[in-house]
């Protein structure tokens, strides 16, 4: 499936000894897929450090739940606290990386990732502490919205959370690194053409001829 794909992409960015934050949804799910010997400290908004894979059925603790109220696991050492702590946290610039989702985000590194125009969304959380708080920013999120439309745009059109601040975005169909001079490609998901990237990115792609 596309999402468990970006899942286990996202997961290989993680480095050894990192603080990491997992933003709800694609994001969360890469904690099932850190790669053997590597140790990350997984920290939810809401406050947890320290919490692992998601549970099996009928394992879970009412208690334990990230910031989307997803069930979650803690592993040996792990602590709970309150959101202030959590939140210091992420503004002290403790965090090494942010992973989240996105309705858009454009080809500067701007993300819109809260907010349409006459409908009823949850609304921005921590996201904008999270953006600018953490030294890391990874997008997660799928390549088109349920109606084709290219999420990955030359400028956003929705109400921002964050200018300019998306390090890396991690699709279904390729991964982009956001540079000064705008997005390079720099890897294919598996089956999927430099050309097909092309007609579903309205932003633009630096080193496209290079893959074509």
């Amino acid at each position: 499936m596309p999402k468990n794909y970006i899942a286990k992409r996202i997961a290989k960015e993680f480095k050894d000894g990192m603080y990491v934050n997992l933003g709800i949804g694609i994001p969360t799910e890469s904690a099932n897929y850190i790669p053997e010997g590597t140790h990350v400290y997984l920290q939810t908004e809401n406050g947890g450090l320290m919490f692992g894979p998601k549970p099996q059925r009928g394992e879970s603790n009412p208690d334990i739940a990230n910031a989307g109220a997803e069930p979650i696991t803690m592993l040996p050492g792990g602590a709970v606290f309150d959101v202030a702590t959590s939140f210091a946290m992420i503004r002290g610039g403790h965090i090494d990386m942010t992973v989240v989702g996105a309705l858009e985000v454009d080809q500067e590194g701007s993300i819109a990732s809260w907010k349409i125009p006459g409908k009823l969304l949850t609304g921005m959380g921590g996201a904008m502490d999270l953006l600018y708080g953490c030294k890391e920013v990874i997008v997660a999120m799928t390549h088109t919205d349920k109606y084709g439309k290219a999420k990955i745009r030359k400028k956003c059109t929705l109400p921002l959370t964050a200018a300019g601040v998306a390090d890396l975005i991690i699709t279904d169909k390729a991964v982009f690194r956001v540079n000064k001079d705008g997005l390079y490609l720099e890897e294919l998901a598996p089956g999927v053409t430099a050309s097909e990237v092309k007609q579903l990115t309205e932003a633009e792609i630096v080193n496209i001829k290079e893959w074509e």
